[in-house]
């Protein structure tokens, strides 16, 4: 693509998201009056700080959690410029019957920036491995990532296979891709602003313009395109509103190292070395990871099974979040309990020590 076209693409984006606007000022203002998500504090973190955990190159991660320690262990891993704040409904719905353990990756939420400047689904991988060793050392817990953070724990299975031998139970994967980013929206608004022959590099560098652009300006230029490319049609104008705050927040270089680093991923090779029973969930209108992403990675799974969430996005465990609950319920229910002993009474579940 031209730099005169790439040019024009990016006012047409502009122009038609403003434009948009005054619709989607339309749609937020119908919502608002009845949105029940509104009354809740979507920003409120898990009771217990954990204090920080140390990855391979000494950046701090910062941890909660929330639930007795003597319960099953669920590990919640955020996606992209996000963070753990978007496991509300889980932390909240789950804590009573589950140790529910939550981290911000590094430089995303209260996690110090990357100290070696690594923001590689490499690195996010190691953090989930830094994470497990210091506070589930000896298992068995439930891993759930979403997005970036179900890519990452692919790849903390390729570098750690160890950990899904035993300590790593199951795994979640929600609105997530082994590879192939480049496919969903937000890939697609890479490639529109990809200049020909150019790099990866100066596609991110632009989306991070048009993302400070959006934030910056007056009208619902950011709302509108997270709603366009995040969420299913009835989203609340109140969970809009919370991932746009996350997002806006997000330092510059995880919208274009990060990113980079995302789009130019292939974890093909890592679906092998997840040996424990998979759950993969999709929203039905999933745009950023679209649900043929899911059918493709449920089927390289060694043991892997698909839900769709209906009515849903890219965020279902804040859109439909009682489904969505219902549905890990059920899966760790059966990954965290062992079988009936042979007299034919059930066992005891496994605790994390």
């Amino acid at each position: 693509m031209s730099r005169k076209r790439t040019a024009i693409v990016t006012a047409g984006i502009a122009a038609g998201a403003v434009a948009s606007g005054v619709v989607g000022r339309a749609v937020l203002s119908r919502h608002r009056r009845i949105d029940p998500e509104a009354l809740e504090d979507l920003s409120a973190l898990p009771p217990e700080d954990l204090g920080t955990v140390a990855s391979f190159d000494g950046t701090e991660l910062a941890v909660r959690a929330a639930g007795n320690p003597a319960h099953p262990v669920l590990v919640f891993v955020h996606g992209f410029s996000l963070d753990m704040t978007t496991w509300h409904y889980q932390w909240t719905g789950l804590s009573d019957r589950y140790r529910c353990v939550l981290f911000d990756f590094r430089s995303h939420g209260r996690s110090a920036r990357a100290a070696s400047g690594d923001l590689s689904p490499t690195a996010f991988g190691r953090d989930l491995a830094a994470v497990l060793d210091a506070i589930v050392p000896d298992g068995p817990a439930v891993v759930i990532g979403h997005s970036m953070g179900g890519m990452s724990i692919l790849a903390t299975a390729q570098a750690r296979p160890d950990l899904f031998a035993g300590r790593v139970a199951g795994a979640v994967f929600v609105g997530t891709a082994s590879s192939d980013l480049l496919l969903g929206a937000m890939g697609s608004v890479t490639q529109l602003l990809r200049p020909r022959l150019g790099s990866l590099v100066q596609a991110a560098q632009r989306v991070n313009r048009l993302r400070r652009y959006a934030v910056s300006s007056r009208g619902d230029l950011s709302h509108v395109f997270t709603r366009m490319t995040q969420f299913g049609p009835d989203a609340s104008p109140a969970l809009v509103d919370h991932i746009v705050g996350l997002a806006a927040r997000a330092p510059s270089d995880v919208w274009t190292d990060g990113l980079v680093g995302l789009m130019d991923m292939d974890l093909r090779d890592a679906v092998r070395h997840v040996r424990v029973p998979s759950l993969v969930v999709v929203g039905e209108h999933d745009r950023v990871t679209p649900p043929a992403a899911a059918v493709q990675l449920t089927g390289a799974l060694p043991d892997g099974r698909l839900e769709v969430i209906a009515g849903a996005g890219h965020l279902p465990m804040l859109e439909r979040h009682e489904d969505f609950n219902e549905r890990i319920r059920a899966f760790a229910d059966r990954t965290l309990t062992p079988p009936a002993s042979k007299n034919g009474k059930a066992g005891k579940g496994r605790r994390a020590s």
